[in-house]
């Protein structure tokens, strides 16, 4: 029995090819196209009828979560918690002398931050899709934070903010 998923595929593949032969075909046809291959009416009676597929037999993805090195624990913090406004979602030191690992979030956005040597290098870049971009300019640009003050540019593909941490590493925030 096929699952929605394969069905979809199959579909997918069928306009793939038709578009080789210089055939256009919408997405809902080739459903529909593909439903009555599997013997339906359309694709409603197909989508209704097909199994999904099993959750454990798909390989997926969760959100992912830099890990960006720092070197100056107060520096990072002012940067991050006060400048940027995220807060600390949790602290990690093996023992009291020993290098922190810090995650931070701000509305979803989670970071983490480690002073271990083997953890990340400075200079890194996150890429980081935002709304709203003019009002977090305003709102860093108010705190007249001592180490910058971002604007935005103009690029081809949206509006571009970027900000310097105290370890080197960029933080591009971009509006499409």
């Amino acid at each position: 029995m096929f699952s929605i998923e394969q069905a979809k595929l199959m579909a997918s593949k069928l306009r793939t090819s038709l578009e080789s032969c210089d055939v256009t075909l919408s997405h809902s046809s080739a459903l529909e196209i593909v439903s009555q291959q599997l013997g339906f009416k359309d694709w409603n009676t197909a989508s209704a009828k097909l199994t999904p597929q099993p959750a454990d037999s798909v390989v997926s993805f969760e959100k992912s979560i830099p890990i960006l090195r720092m070197f100056n624990e107060r520096k990072a913090r002012e940067f991050y918690l006060d400048f940027l406004g995220f807060t600390v979602e949790f602290e990690h030191r093996f023992e009291a002398d020993l290098p922190l690992y810090m995650g931070i979030d701000r509305n979803g956005l989670q970071i983490h931050l480690s002073e271990h040597h083997g953890d990340a290098s400075p200079g890194a870049t996150v890429f980081v899709p935002i709304r709203n971009i003019e009002l977090f300019r305003d709102e860093l640009n108010h705190k007249n934070y001592g180490y910058g003050r971002p604007e935005i540019v103009q690029q081809d593909w949206g509006k571009l903010l970027e900000v310097y941490d105290p370890s080197g590493n960029r933080i591009r925030f971009c509006q499409s």
